[in-house]
């Protein structure tokens, strides 16, 4: 795995190499500038619009700049005209010191699309230094017999301006002895040698007193002058010399101070005092003077600073031995300065943008450049960024780079890239230098909200009042921004029986729903529709849940008694023989009531009785049977009271009045009761005289069958007996002969025996005891029926 993300390392650095070439062959072509030093700032340099044969305004449109090392501004670009102009006044000696020509390169870069020229802007220099000499008093002992033609070096003046501005000749007052020369040396700087060309006679004229003037080529040219004290000193006539004339040594630039770069020796073949050497620097420039020092009596050459590679290279020191006469000999010493790679790369951002949108494709981030200030292999970088990012470092020209996106990006998978930018260079050991930016990444539309769950179930208590909050649907939007704002809406159903607008509302920014009218269980017991969320991005987008809303029954409805009718326009009379066995069933309230579930459950209670504990009444089923035997003190009209009651919270009820008649036989005529005769005067409505007219088809029909079924049971028991009587049947009516159907919350059916007593003048008929029970439900219970 490490060998082969090696080798696509190796070949992605191939690739940027030979990218680069290309790029920097394609951008090969240099413009090159001039301008003299000390101009005025804003003066004019050229128009770059008509060098790079660009439009007027075109430079504004593609956003040019120009882009010197370092980021410093000497120069400034007016877009709208196109003309290059100075940022400041320049001074040479300052940017170059003594290195001519003195370029300054720039680069003007076009964003939009991306190009690069390369250009340098040559700094001419004019003469406005003067000479001026280090030592303005320079002292001279020259033996006696020293011989015409003998050379006396002198110190140099120094002129910061270059080339024919810079020093061109030496000049000597009028005298007898001497005269001077202009030498020059291999860095092409000028110095002065004094040639002796008369004997000197120290007894003639025992010192004296030159000026010496450095001249240089300016127009109008400038001078400096310097004095020169000769001291004709007796017979010293051997001058110290060296081993060698030259002496070249390298030297690292991060030695340390006082470390030893050269001994030079010298020999003087004069003895005593004459032959005593001692070394000097000798010619020294204020920056050899800075960095060298030597032993006067060893003449070892130390440090007195670190060198620096990157400010100058190569030093020439001149070393004078002099020996107590005053006479000397002179070496050089050649120091070449090694660099090492003590300078880490530098970058330079040129373009940065910081936030770039999802979903783009190929998307430049950044462009800049990197550079290292030592040189060789020491001065060559590479540049990488992490392999995990989803972004490309591409080459071009100059060490100039673009960070561009290497594909799409979605910020909902990583919103934020931290990109380091690593620069290393290729000395040993190894520096490098890391840049961090942030990029982060801004959302598009491409998200729809999505709903928590693809259906909500809601519950909401009939008879609520209106407005009333019944829940909320909530949907998210992995989005940012306005595209993941939410806004939530009815969507309109073709299926609903009743208008979704006048059930529900739903609140547009959070999702709450409302109802918007009281519902009614018995009425409306579930409805369902849908709800669209829709975010706030352009295009919007939008998704669907579906919600279904149950409506829970509350006990809002009081029973209500089928049987016995209590707006009749006459009460419901039951007969019951005074003979009746305790448990005797006299009759059975049905009721009904209109919700559901443990609201309809209905329970029945005596409320009131004429006689009480002389019956009963079943809980359950609200059956009436007598608790106990009936007696002759027990009064013939009983009106009992049953009360029956819902089980919801609270429970709602109602009542009924029962009348009972104890009759000794149903042969007795039927007495209505008084406040059956104050009913009956009343006018019926049509409703209480369509059920009376139905209640009695019913019973006379029954009575009919019942009369006619005796007949003929008395006749047959008759002619079996006596022909002047019909018999009286034994046993049991064949078939059904009586079936009291319960309704409501009657459960059970029930067959009666009727058995009749012959040889009564009356008549007479009972009911007895239920013979066979049916037990098939007629009515339905809650479980069978969801209506009830």
């Amino acid at each position: 795995m490490e060998a082969s993300r090696k080798l696509v390392c190796k070949q992605r650095q191939v690739f940027f190499f030979f990218l680069y070439l290309n790029l920097a062959l394609a951008g090969s072509e240099f413009r090159r500038y001039s301008v003299e030093e000390e101009a005025e700032g804003s003066s004019f340099v050229t128009n770059l619009a008509k060098d790079l044969g660009l439009g007027q305004g075109e430079l504004f449109r593609r956003g040019a700049r120009v882009i010197s090392k370092g980021n410093k501004l000497y120069l400034q670009l007016d877009q709208e005209s196109g003309d290059l102009l100075l940022n400041k006044k320049l001074d040479r000696e300052e940017l170059c010191g003594q290195t001519e020509p003195c370029a300054l390169r720039f680069q003007v870069l076009l964003e939009n699309p991306l190009e690069f020229f390369q250009a340098e802007l040559q700094v001419i220099d004019i003469n406005d230094h003067t000479p001026v000499f280090m030592d303005g008093d320079m002292l001279l002992k020259i033996s006696e017999n020293s011989l015409p033609g003998t050379t006396f070096p002198l110190k140099n003046a120094q002129d910061m301006d270059v080339g024919q501005n810079n020093i061109e000749n030496y000049i000597i007052s009028p005298n007898s002895y001497f005269r001077v020369l202009t030498r020059k040396r291999s860095d092409g700087r000028k110095y002065p040698e004094l040639v002796l060309d008369k004997v000197l006679d120290r007894e003639e004229e025992a010192e004296l007193r030159l000026t010496l003037t450095a001249q240089d080529g300016g127009s109008p040219p400038r001078s400096g002058t310097a004095h020169v004290y000769i001291e004709v000193v007796d017979i010293n006539d051997n001058a110290p010399e060296f081993e060698q004339p030259f002496y070249r040594v390298k030297i690292p630039e991060d030695s340390p101070k006082g470390f030893l770069v050269v001994k030079v020796s010298a020999t003087d073949v004069d003895i005593g005092v004459n032959g005593e050497i001692s070394y000097s620097l000798s010619q020294a420039s204020e920056d050899v003077s800075k960095t060298f020092e030597i032993n006067a009596m060893t003449g070892e050459i130390r440090l007195k600073k670190q060198l620096d590679f990157e400010t100058t290279q190569s030093y020439e020191v001149s070393i004078e031995a002099s020996d107590p006469g005053s006479l000397s000999g002179k070496c050089t010493v050649l120091v070449q300065v090694v660099d090492v790679n003590d300078n880490a790369p530098e970058v330079t951002m040129s373009a940065f943008t910081g936030q770039i949108p999802e979903n783009s494709p190929e998307t430049v981030v950044a462009v800049f450049s990197v550079s290292d200030l030592d040189s060789e292999e020491n001065g060559k970088v590479s540049c990488s960024i992490q392999y995990d990012l989803p972004f490309l470092l591409k080459s071009s020209m100059e060490n100039f780079y673009t960070l561009v996106t290497e594909r799409p990006l979605d910020r909902e998978t990583r919103a934020e890239y931290n990109i380091t930018i690593t620069v290393t260079d290729l000395g040993a050991p190894r520096l490098k230098t890391e840049h961090n930016i942030t990029v982060l990444v801004s959302d598009v539309n491409d998200n729809a909200p999505a709903f928590t769950q693809t259906s909500y179930t809601l519950w909401v208590r009939e008879n609520n009042s209106p407005a009333l909050h019944i829940g909320s649907v909530s949907a998210t939007d992995t989005d940012a921004g306005a595209n993941a704002q939410v806004t939530y809406s009815l969507l309109p159903s073709s299926d609903s029986p009743v208008p979704l607008a006048s059930l529900v509302s739903i609140n547009p920014d959070n999702g709450h729903l409302f109802a918007l009218t009281s519902l009614d269980y018995e009425a409306l017991r579930a409805f369902e529709f849908r709800v669209g969320a829709t975010d706030r991005g352009s295009p919007a987008l939008s998704s669907q849940a579906l919600v279904r809303v149950l409506v829970a029954d509350a006990n809002d409805n009081a029973p209500f008694v089928l049987y016995p009718l209590q707006n009749a326009s006459a009460p419901c009379t039951e007969l019951v023989p005074r003979a009746a066995e305790p448990g005797y069933l006299v009759t059975k309230v049905v009721a009904v009531d209109g919700d559901a579930g443990q609201n309809a459950w209905l329970s029945y209670q005596l409320l009131k009785a004429t006689e009480p504990g002389l019956f009963g009444v079943w809980a359950h089923n609200g059956e009436v049977r007598t608790a106990r035997l009936l007696s002759e003190r027990d009064a013939p009209k009983q009106r009992l009271v049953v009360l029956v009651k819902d089980n919801g919270e609270p429970p709602l009820s109602a009542s009924v009045t029962l009348h009972v008649l104890l009759v000794d036989g149903f042969s007795q005529p039927y007495l209505p009761p008084p406040e059956a005769e104050a009913a009956a005067a009343a006018p019926a409505d049509p409703l209480t005289v369509y059920l009376v007219v139905a209640l009695a088809s019913v019973s006379s029909l029954f009575l009919f069958s019942v009369l006619v079924f005796v007949a003929v049971r008395l006749c047959r028991r008759g002619g079996a007996g006596s022909a002047g009587r019909c018999p009286v049947p034994e046993g049991h009516f064949p078939g059904h002969l009586v079936d009291v159907s319960g309704t409501g919350t009657l459960s059970q059916s029930y067959q009666y025996e009727v058995c009749l007593t012959g040889g009564t003048g009356t008549g007479e008929f009972k009911f007895l005891k239920p013979v066979v029970p049916n037990f098939q439900s007629h009515f339905p219970g809650p479980e069978m029926n969801p209506q009830f």
